[in-house]
């Protein structure tokens, strides 16, 4: 249930927390495209954490894997990073001209933007909820290794049908430079995940977790709040790079329920922040705002939930040789 759960939340946080998508006031549909983008977001979600556990990786392998994904998706798989008018959306040159190299056809702003998109959301956020969720079963492995065929198979079918149609429809595709360097990059941020081996935790008390979350919080808002310019995309590098060095700092001493405030920061700040947005489509101001406050109601309970369930003394990070069995799928 652990596995399936993961493969649910991520799509849900990667694509539907926001309300940009045309989904947006449409359940049924929201549902049935789960079945696409489960295979598309949770899979990978669910093999980076299982790599993780199994090898006694911490979360800056996990983080590495989910920028390596985010790259991969963005850059090899649909290729809108190097697409000057991706599915014709109305507002896609409003993030892609401001910081546009026109010598290399790439926009950081926007390529920054994808790849946090996903490692925060798509990928990081669900596996720190459904971990917390998973109270004492947090760090052990939820698949058995005969079954990690599964998602890997579900992940390549959905990004084979996501790049054979971005070939078929889409004008502006990347050169085989482009997509090519920036799968080497994947490459490279993978083989550094896994190289990384976790410090044994020095004990220490760690901070509030009040103080965790308004931080987290006031993050994810202030990175959500600056405009895809130049000054915006030095302001992003900064407040991440400062966060990351806080958190590198402070994070060996976190319990579960500081890794849960990292996560809900910016859960709570993209619930919150889709109100703002406009979904493409004929959507009704009342289906837009249901859509909103269900996600965010959903959220917070969902969020509540997995802090009673993490307690308040579960390490983050044990040893490999501690993890044990792997639960079975069920």
């Amino acid at each position: 249930m652990l596995a399936l759960a993961l493969i649910v939340l991520s799509p849900l946080y990667a694509e539907s927390l926001s309300s940009y998508d045309n989904t947006t006031g449409r359940p049924l549909t929201l549902l049935f495209g789960l079945l696409f983008l489960g295979p598309l977001y949770g899979c990978p979600a669910l093999l980076m954490r299982e790599s993780a556990r199994r090898l006694g990786l911490g979360w800056p392998s996990i983080l590495l894997m989910a920028a390596a994904f985010g790259i991969t998706q963005a850059a090899v798989i649909d290729q809108s990073v190097f697409n000057s008018a991706y599915r014709d959306i109305d507002y896609w040159d409003e993030g892609r001209l401001p910081t546009l190299i026109q010598a290399l056809d790439f926009a950081p702003a926007m390529a920054l933007s994808f790849v946090v998109g996903h490692v925060v959301w798509s990928f990081a956020a669900p596996i720190a909820v459904i971990e917390s969720l998973a109270g004492p079963r947090a760090l052990r492995p939820w698949v058995r290794k005969r079954w990690l065929a599964v998602p890997a198979v579900l992940y390549l079918a959905a990004a084979w049908l996501i790049n054979k149609d971005t070939r078929e429809t889409e004008i502006d595709l990347a050169t085989t430079a482009q997509w090519g360097t920036s799968l080497l990059v994947a490459l490279a941020l993978i083989a550094g995940a896994l190289a990384l081996k976790r410090r044994v935790a020095v004990p220490r008390k760690p901070p509030a977790l009040w103080v965790v979350f308004f931080l987290s919080l006031g993050t994810a808002t202030g990175y959500l709040l600056l405009p895809q310019t130049w000054p915006g995309f030095l302001g992003c590098v900064t407040l991440l790079g400062a966060v990351a060095v806080v958190l590198l700092r402070v994070g060996r001493g976190f319990t579960q329920r500081h890794v849960l405030a990292v996560a809900a920061g910016p859960v709570i700040s993209m619930a919150l922040f889709a109100f703002l947005i406009t979904p493409p489509g004929d959507v009704a101001p009342a289906q837009k705002y249901a859509h909103n406050a269900v996600f965010l109601v959903g959220s917070v309970t969902l969020l509540y939930w997995a802090w009673r369930r993490a307690g308040a003394t579960r390490p983050v990070a044990a040893p490999a040789a501690d993890l044990g069995a792997p639960e079975p799928i069920r």
